[in-house]
């Protein structure tokens, strides 16, 4: 028992020997740094003299150590920035503590040592942390602690980045802000120095944003296709809401800048200029932006990287101004700015971004915000403010998820980011997303861009899924009264479609109202997903060729022994059938059927049965199975994506995953699938008989952009390897120069030229694949461009599949859509997904301009059809060539 009670105090007291060993000691200097950054996690104001105070007592002081600090704490957490020009205005008081043997005073060193930091952001074209640098500056000036004229100085080094050649537009945009966002918050101090240089900043803002109207035209994210004009409602442009805060600024002296951020300096006495006078920022110049070449052009038309092109943002607008802010006047725009700083800041931790985002409002002036339900009302709310602050934060979220043609992050982070904050205060913001979805869902009849929409329906679906499926359907039930290809009833049947792959059919269909249950409410299908065997009735014609087909995949068969049955099977039909059929398609379907059929039990299966015969598809892709073998027959493919397409038409996306794995594996390639979805995909699916020829839903548009994708990844993937072989190549060549060089000092250096160079077989292999798969992405490109135009411009072609493209071209048919029926809502998306096409591929675009112009524009040189006007408007904006 005393062994027992003794043993376990030794154990006990190992543990604690452990755990005092794992314990992690700050130093003195770390825990000052740590209290910098948790500076007001109680209340700021009454912890800035407390903090004052530790930092003086600490010594010696470590500028540096306290400078970066300060540096993380302006770049990482934006909010405290006023109050951390506080603290520096409170250490920049004099003390026989605070200074050194030059006489300067503590906040100076600090300072002084913060302005090395931003240099080096500067030169790394680090933007962001840039831009919050300067917000921080600005308050200092407001703070009298930097001089007027050197703030002006810096700001105007920004705007003459706009008046750089070919500047583009994001590092215009970046530019703009950093010196549109400094003067909103500097603008007090700097309209007594120098009203004419406040005027300069605002229009050299103003003079970039007006060469950018048509891009903004491409896009907003409300649409309405006939328009040429720069028109929005319910979205507000970066650079526009930027704009209109300074101009409103500017007509009241910056008045209002004191009630849209935090001022907690002003209440400090003025400090005496002449005693302690300004710091004056140095010069500075923004570094150019960095372009690597590569070198890997195969003509003029090929630009040597493809980087991403980069757009205005628009953000959409959910709510009326008194219940979000306006971001178009100065407070609106002050949140929105912190709020979507939060959100790009805590994107590696969404748990803490939601924390964050609801307290938000103790960084704001007071009355900027609704308190909470029973929290006492401790300011009056400010004329124009008193906004809901949930409703704010979901409208933000949302604004940025939905950006054209991409949002800076993830969807599932936005996504996942809502859910958190339904989680934390659910009888909030609840209500708040509820409002949002209804929001967004009136907007779907109002031109709401077909991108926002489909992401829209994922949101919806996700969310959805995570709080039980929980709607209130019966709510959109009347809308089941309008025309089956709407945009509220396409919304319906997208979103029941993802949230069906998110769990059950069967489940979702009990959560719906008996009306959207009907099967001629085209809603929800009336099975099920699953694969669709054409042969495997035995009333079915082939079935019994099919079954022994399939016995031989279930058997293992090799590749060459299916492939010789498949040979007998053909010649056996070509004897009994009469000759109308197409034989060589029945034992294409028959054979890429029953192989799906085979591995449609699980993924594992599916990829185990591709690559087990992948020399059987190769061969029924090179146009028969009696062939050889070859390069592809484009009717071969087309029947094996047709097949493929047939046997899962009840799960639509596993057809997206067939597809992307035949590509993968090459069988067959992305042109391929991009000309079989303008001319079948609209087939595919129980609700087919809705669809029209030619037209493009969300389903559509997800092959394409799969084919797409994977087209311009290959291309990427093949540069990066050459890129790195050329770079070793010349690595070898230098050091084998060098070392010749040191090893033949004597020799005559007529005979050092002669050394014979050696080629890189890597190298030239990596070269003829790039060739290739440039030309295969081009393909891909000039495919997708002419199937929009033949589905837009139907009168240009000899047939005219669809004779309702050309109505959504007038205004007079957009304002009588509620007599639209289905060709027209069709032709309507299929607008919206050219769109898309060329705003989110226009990079890729504008490498090939001049040959995928010639292929699908040149021969309507002198057309006044409004259709192939839009078409060109549309591609010219995408391509650059449209100011």
């Amino acid at each position: 028992m005393s062994y027992e009670r003794r043993g376990g105090y030794r154990r006990r007291h190992r543990d604690d020997y452990d755990d005092r060993r794992r314990e992690v000691h700050e130093t003195p200097e770390q825990k000052l740094k740590g209290a910098i950054l948790k500076l007001g996690e109680v209340d700021a104001i009454e912890e800035l003299p407390r903090l004052e105070r530790q930092i003086r007592d600490h010594v010696p002081i470590n500028i540096p150590n306290v400078s970066e600090a300060f540096r993380i704490g302006v770049t990482e957490q934006p909010y405290k920035i006023p109050y951390y020009a506080a603290l520096i205005r409170l250490l920049h008081d004099r003390s026989e503590d605070a200074t050194d043997i030059k006489g300067l005073t503590l906040g100076r060193q600090i300072l002084e040592d913060f302005w090395k930091g931003f240099q080096t952001y500067l030169d790394k074209l680090a933007w962001r942390e840039t831009r919050l640098c300067i917000h921080f500056f600005a308050h200092l000036v407001v703070a009298k602690l930097v001089s007027a004229e050197s703030m002006f100085a810096l700001l105007q080094s920004f705007t003459a980045v706009l008046d750089e050649f070919g500047v583009s537009h994001g590092r215009a945009k970046r530019a703009a802000l950093c010196a549109g966002e400094g003067l909103i918050i500097g603008g007090p101090s700097l309209k007594d120095s120098s009203p004419t240089n406040v005027i300069d900043i605002i229009n050299a803002i103003q003079s970039f944003n007006d060469t950018i109207l048509s891009s903004q035209w491409l896009v907003q994210p409300t649409i309405k296709i006939y328009s040429d004009v720069v028109s929005i409602e319910n979205g507000d442009e970066l650079l526009d809401s930027l704009l209109k805060t300074l101009r409103a600024l500017n007509d009241e002296d910056f008045t209002e800048t004191s009630n849209s951020f935090p001022q907690p300096y002003t209440s400090y006495p003025e400090i005496d200029p002449a005693t302690s006078p300004p710091f004056d920022l140095p010069s500075v110049l923004v570094p150019p932006e960095i372009i690597e070449l590569d070198g890997l052009a195969a003509d003029s038309e090929e630009e040597a990287q493809v980087k991403k092109e980069e757009w205005p943002e628009y953000f959409l607008r959910l709510f009326d101004n008194d219940i979000s802010p306006n971001p178009n006047m100065p407070a609106g725009y002050a949140v929105r700015s912190a709020l979507l700083d939060i959100l790009n800041i805590f994107e590696v931790n969404r748990k803490e971004c939601a924390r964050l985002l609801l307290e938000y409002p103790k960084w704001t002036p007071p009355g900027t915000f609704k308190p909470k339900p029973g929290a006492p009302n401790e300011a009056e709310p400010i004329v124009g403010k008193d906004w809901q602050l949930e409703s704010t934060i979901i409208e933000t979220i949302l604004g940025a998820f939905l950006i054209l043609p991409e949002s800076s992050h993830k969807s599932i982070y936005y996504i996942g980011l809502i859910t958190e904050l339904c989680k934390l205060s659910p009888s909030t913001v609840g209500p708040a997303v509820g409002k949002s979805i209804r929001r967004l869902y009136g907007s779907l009849s109002e031109g709401l861009d077909v991108e926002v929409a489909r992401r829209f329906a994922e949101w919806f679906a996700v969310h959805m899924s995570n709080f039980g499926f929980q709607w209130v359907w019966k709510e959109w039930v009347p809308d089941l009264a309008l025309a089956v290809q709407h945009p509220r009833r396409a919304f319906m049947r997208r979103a029941l479609e993802f949230e069906i792959r998110l769990s059950y059919h069967d489940r979702i269909l009990k959560t719906l109202p008996e009306a959207m249950q009907a099967p001629d409410a085209f809603t929800i299908p009336e099975q099920a997903p699953g694969p669709d065997f054409e042969y495997d009735d035995p009333s079915r014609p082939h079935h019994d060729a099919a079954q022994s087909v399939l016995n031989l995949f279930r058997g293992r068969a090799k590749a060459d022994d299916v492939i010789s049955h498949l040979d007998t099977l053909k010649t056996n039909l070509e004897t009994s059938e009469e000759g109308h059929i197409n034989v060589d398609a029945i034992v294409r379907s028959i054979a890429v059927q029953s192989l799906l059929h085979i591995g449609s039990r699980s993924f594992s299966h599916l990829l185990n049965a591709i690559e087990r015969y992948l020399p059987l598809l190769r061969n029924v892709a090179s146009g028969g199975v009696s062939s050889a073998g070859g390069s592809g027959n484009a009717e071969a493919k087309a029947g094996i994506l047709t097949a493929a397409a047939a046997f899962w038409k009840y799960n639509r996306q596993m057809v997206g995953i067939v597809f992307d794995k035949l590509m993968q594996y090459q069988i067959v390639d992305p042109t391929d699938v991009v000309g079989w979805t303008f001319l079948n995909g609209s087939t595919i699916g129980q609700l087919s008989e809705l669809a029209a020829p030619l037209s493009l839903s969300a389903f559509e548009w997800d092959l394409m952009r799969g084919a797409l994708d994977k087209a311009n990844g290959r291309v990427m993937i093949a540069r990066r390897k050459v890129t790195a072989l050329r770079k070793e190549d010349d690595d070898t060549r230098a050091r084998v120069k060098a070392s010749t060089n040191d090893n033949s000092m004597e020799v005559d250096a007529d005979k050092l030229d002669e050394t014979p160079v050696v080629d890189n077989p890597a190298l030239t292999t990596a070269l003829k694949a790039f060739t290739s798969l440039t030309r295969e992405q081009k393909a891909a490109l000039s495919r997708t461009l002419e199937g929009f135009v033949a589905s837009l411009a139907p009168s240009a072609t000899d047939s005219n599949p669809n004779p309702h493209s050309r109505t959504v071209i007038t205004e007079k048919a957009w304002q009588n859509r509620a007599s639209w029926g289905k060709d027209e809502w069709n032709a309507w998306e299929t607008w919206g997904w050219y769109r898309q096409f060329c705003r989110a591929y226009s990079p890729y675009l504008r490498n090939y301009s001049t040959t995928l112009w010639t292929v699908s524009f040149a021969k309507f040189e002198g057309s006044t059809d409004p259709a192939i006007n839009l078409l060109k408007k549309t591609w010219n904006v995408a391509t650059g060539q449209d100011a």
